[in-house]
C-alpha cells in the first residue's frame, strides 16, 4: 500500500494505434512535460494523474508503444527498460495497458508479457464506442476473471469510462496485489523450464531482481529469463546492458534445445498463443453473421499490386506538392517578413560591422531557420495524418518488396521519399521505424536524395549549359530529369553498401498489424504537428543561426580599404547624376552600379572565405571549378540555395541573384581561366551538378542529425563520406566529359 504523501508512476503501455496518446491527453488534461529517455533521442513524455480523493497523486509515463517487449527496436528496448526499471529507470508502481479492443487478440500478447513481469496492472480495453457500432458485445467479466487484473472498457476519444479507470487506478495503487495474479500460463516442458532458470541465474543482480540468484526463482525472474531468451540474439543486436554472462547463458539455452530439437522463440510464443486462443472466444460476441470489415474491404483495393500502387504514388504526389506549392506562400510570408525587419533596422543601426552582423547575420539566421518551418509542418500533418488513419502501415507493407533489396525494409520509403522536398523533415521522419540500425541508415543516405533546395542551382546551370534558343526545352529537362534519377540510384547504392559493411546486421523482416482504418484525432495530429516543430525550431535551429552567422563573418571580414581613385571616380558619378538629363542617368546609373559591384568583389576577393577560395581551388581544379566557385561552394555549406546568391556577389551582380537572371547567366558564361579558357564549360556544370548532388551541403540536415543521433558521431561522417563521394564523382564526370571532348 503506497502513502497519502507518496507519488507514485504509472506506466502507460501498449501496442501502436491503440489510442495510447489519446488517453495519455484525456487522463493528464495535456500538462505533460516533454524530454528524452537517457541515451537516446526516443520522447519521454510525462504527466500527472488526477486520481479520486487525491488530486494529482500520481505521474503517468507514456512509454512509446510497442508491438511487444521482445527488444529488436529502440522502442521495444525504452518499453522493458521502463516497465521492468532497467538501466537506471525508476520502476513503476502500476502498469496501465491499453489495449484495441477491435484487435484484442493481437493485444493480448502484450498484456501477458507485462502481468509476467510481476508489476501491479490494469488494463484499459479502449475503443468501447467501435465495438459498439460493430455491434460487438466485450464480456469484460470473463477477460478480468482470466487476465487476474482489473479490466475497464473505455473510448479515449469519447472519454467514457474515464472515471472508472482512474478509481480502478487508484484501488491497485492502495493494494498491489489485485494487480498483480502471476503467470497466466507456464510452460509444460520441464527442460524447457530449466533452460529457463538457467538464463535467470545469469541475469545481472541490478536488473531489480528480488532475492539472490541461487534462490527458488521467482516470477519476475523468470519473465526477465523468457524476455532475454527471445530478444538478446548476438553481439550485434543493438541490446545495451546485456552482460557477456548472460549472453553466453541464452547461447547454452538455445544449443540445449536446438540439440532436443525445440525451437524455444516458437515454443514459448506458441504457448502464451495457445492460451489467448482457447479463451479468445469467451470475450466478444457479435450480433448476427460476421462480414468482412470495413477496414478488410479497404484493403482489398489499397493493397492490391495494380491499384493500390498507383494510388500511393497519387498520394505522394499531392504530399510533394504540398510540400513543393502549398508551402509557397507561407515560405514567401517569411521571406517578406525578414525582409521588412531588415529594411526596418538598417536606419537605426550603426553603419558597419554591427548593422551587417544584426541585419545579414543574426536576422538572415533566424529567417533560415523558420522558412523551413512550413514544409516541416505540412510533413508532419501528412505523416500524422496517415499514422492515425492507419494508412502508414499500409505504406510500408507496398514498398518491402522493393526496398528489403538494398538492406532496408518499407518504413524507410517515405522518408527517403519526403527527401525530395526537404532532407530535414526526412531525417525527422526516419522516428516512423523501429529498428535503431534502419534509422541511421535512412538518415545517411537521405541527404542524397534530390531536396528542392537544389532546383535554383540546377536551374541556373542548365541554363549556363544549354542558353534560350540553344539545346531547347527537351534537353533541360531530360537533363533535370536524369539528376533526380541519378541521385536516387545513388541513394539506393549507398544504402546497399552501407547496409552491407558499416551498419550491417541480421535482416529482419517487416512484421506489421495492420490497424483498422480509423477518422484521424484532429486535436491530437495538431498537437503531434506544433511539438515536431518547436523541436526543429529548439534543436536545428541553433545550428542554423551560428552557421549563418559564421557565414556572413567569412563574407565580410577583413574589410578593405577604401580605393582613392574608386571613391574618386563614384563621387564624379554621383554629381554626373544630380546634374544629368533623364535620358542618359540611365547609363550613369549602370556605371555607378558597376563601380559598386567592382568594390564588392574586390571585398569578396580579399575575405576570408574569398582568401578560404583561393586556398581550396588545388583541391577542386581537378573538377573544373575555380577559386571564385569555391566561394560559392563554401557559401553553399549553410544552405545549397546559397549558392547563386554567393555567385551573383562574387561576380559583382548582387541585384541579380537569381537563378533565372539573364545577366548573371551572361556573367557565369563570361568568366575565364588566367589563360583565356572557359570556366563554365559543359564538362564544369554538369560536374558542378554532380558536386551538388551528393555533398551534404547543408548544415540544418547535418544539425538535425545530430539531434536524432544524440551526437555528432555519425553527422561528420555523413558529412564526410557525402564530401568525399561528391568530389570523386565530379572528379569522374569532369574528366570523363573532357575525354569525350564535351569540355
Amino acid at each position: 500500500m503506497i502513502s497519502v504523501n507518496s507519488t507514485p508512476l504509472v506506466a502507460l503501455a501498449g501496442k501502436p494505434n491503440t489510442g495510447k496518446t489519446a488517453l495519455f491527453n484525456r487522463l493528464t488534461g495535456s500538462r505533460a512535460k516533454v524530454g528524452n529517455y537517457a541515451g537516446v533521442t526516443v520522447e519521454r513524455r510525462e504527466g500527472p494523474l488526477r486520481l479520486p480523493n487525491r488530486g494529482d497523486a500520481a505521474r503517468l509515463l507514456d512509454i512509446p508503444g510497442t508491438p511487444s517487449l521482445s527488444a529488436r527496436s529502440v522502442d521495444e528496448q525504452i518499453a522493458i527498460r521502463a516497465l521492468a526499471g532497467l538501466g537506471g529507470e525508476p520502476s513503476p508502481d502500476l502498469a496501465l495497458l491499453v489495449l484495441d479492443g477491435t484487435q484484442l487478440e493481437n493485444n493480448l500478447y502484450l498484456a501477458l508479457q507485462v502481468i509476467e513481469l510481476d508489476l501491479p496492472t490494469v488494463v484499459a480495453v479502449n475503443m468501447a464506442d467501435v465495438l459498439e457500432k460493430q455491434e460487438t458485445t466485450l464480456d469484460l467479466a470473463r477477460l478480468e476473471a482470466d487476465l487476474g487484473v482489473p479490466v475497464v472498457a473505455v473510448s479515449a476519444i469519447q472519454g467514457t469510462g474515464i472515471e472508472s479507470l482512474r478509481r480502478r487506478i487508484q484501488e491497485v495503487l492502495e493494494d498491489p496485489d489485485r494487480g498483480r495474479p502471476g503467470w497466466r500460463w507456464t510452460p509444460t516442458d520441464p527442460e524447457l523450464l530449466a533452460e529457463i532458470d538457467a538464463v535467470g541465474k545469469a541475469l545481472p543482480q541490478d536488473w531489480n531482481l528480488p532475492g539472490p540468484a541461487e534462490a527458488a526463482p521467482g516470477r519476475r525472474r523468470r519473465a526477465l529469463a523468457l524476455w532475454s531468451l527471445l530478444s538478446v540474439e548476438s553481439e550485434d543486436d543493438e541490446l545495451i546492458g546485456v552482460s557477456p554472462d548472460l549472453r553466453r547463458a541464452v547461447e547454452m539455452a538455445r544449443s540445449s534445445a536446438e540439440e532436443r530439437g525445440l525451437e524455444l522463440d516458437e515454443a514459448i510464443i506458441r504457448g502464451r498463443y495457445e492460451w489467448i486462443e482457447e479463451r479468445m472466444p469467451r470475450y466478444l460476441h457479435r450480433a448476427g453473421e460476421a462480414h468482412a470489415s470495413l477496414s478488410d474491404r479497404i484493403d482489398a483495393v489499397l493493397l492490391s499490386p495494380w491499384i493500390g500502387f498507383p494510388l500511393f504514388l497519387g498520394a505522394m504526389a499531392v504530399l510533394f506538392q504540398s510540400l513543393f506549392a502549398w508551402a509557397d506562400p507561407a515560405i514567401g510570408a517569411i521571406e517578406a517578413l525578414m525582409g521588412w525587419i531588415s529594411k526596418l533596422l538598417r536606419p537605426i543601426l550603426p553603419d558597419g560591422w554591427i548593422e551587417g552582423l544584426i541585419v545579414d547575420g543574426v536576422v538572415a539566421g533566424v529567417g533560415g531557420v523558420l522558412v523551413f518551418l512550413p514544409q516541416i509542418l505540412l510533413l508532419f500533418l501528412f505523416l500524422g495524418l496517415m499514422q492515425d488513419t492507419g494508412y502508414m502501415a499500409r505504406v510500408a507493407y507496398l514498398m518491402d518488396r522493393v526496398m528489403k533489396s538494398v538492406g532496408l525494409h518499407g518504413r524507410a520509403f517515405v522518408p527517403m521519399m519526403s527527401g525530395y522536398a526537404c532532407a530535414i523533415p526526412a531525417v525527422m521522419a526516419t522516428r516512423t521505424m523501429e529498428r535503431e540500425r534502419d534509422r541511421l541508415l535512412t538518415m545517411l543516405v537521405v541527404p542524397l536524395m534530390t531536396c528542392s533546395a537544389r532546383l535554383p542551382v540546377y536551374t541556373l546551370l542548365i541554363a549556363a549549359m544549354y542558353p534560350p534558343g540553344n539545346g531547347g526545352w527537351l534537353a533541360q529537362g531530360g537533363l533535370m530529369v536524369s539528376m533526380y534519377l541519378f541521385s536516387t540510384l545513388m541513394a539506393l547504392a549507398v544504402a546497399a553498401v552501407f547496409g552491407r559493411t558499416i551498419l550491417k546486421g541480421p535482416r529482419i523482416p517487416l512484421l506489421l498489424e495492420l490497424p483498422p482504418y480509423r477518422v484521424p484525432r484532429w486535436k491530437d495530429v495538431f498537437r503531434e504537428v506544433g511539438h515536431h516543430g518547436m523541436q526543429f525550431v529548439r534543436g536545428a535551429g541553433g545550428v542554423i543561426l551560428v552557421c549563418t552567422v559564421a557565414l556572413w563573418f567569412l563574407l565580410s571580414f577583413p574589410g578593405t580599404p577604401e580605393d582613392a581613385d574608386r571613391e574618386a571616380g563614384r563621387a564624379a558619378l554621383e554629381q554626373q547624376l544630380e546634374a544629368a538629363p533623364a535620358e542618359t542617368s540611365g547609363a550613369i546609373e549602370v556605371q555607378l552600379a558597376d563601380l559598386e559591384a567592382a568594390a564588392t568583389a574586390e571585398q569578396l576577393r580579399e575575405s576570408y572565405a574569398g582568401r578560404l577560395g583561393r586556398a581550396v581551388e588545388p583541391a577542386i581544379a581537378p573538377l573544373g571549378f575555380d577559386w571564385q566557385i569555391g566561394i560559392g561552394l563554401i557559401g553553399a555549406f549553410a544552405a545549397r540555395e546559397v549558392f547563386v546568391s554567393t555567385m551573383a556577389v562574387v561576380y559583382g551582380l548582387e541585384d541579380s541573384a537569381t537563378e533565372e537572371s539573364p545577366r548573371l547567366r551572361e556573367r557565369i558564361a563570361a568568366q575565364t581561366w588566367p589563360d583565356g579558357r572557359r570556366v563554365f564549360t559543359f564538362a564544369t556544370c554538369l560536374s558542378l551538378m554532380v558536386f551538388f548532388a551528393l555533398a551534404c551541403q547543408c548544415m540544418s540536415t547535418v544539425a538535425a542529425v545530430k539531434r536524432e543521433t544524440n551526437g555528432w558521431r555519425w553527422p561528420v561522417f555523413l558529412f564526410t563520406y557525402t564530401l568525399v563521394l561528391a568530389w570523386g564523382m565530379s572528379f569522374l564526370t569532369y574528366q570523363g566529359a573532357r575525354l569525350l571532348g564535351l569540355a
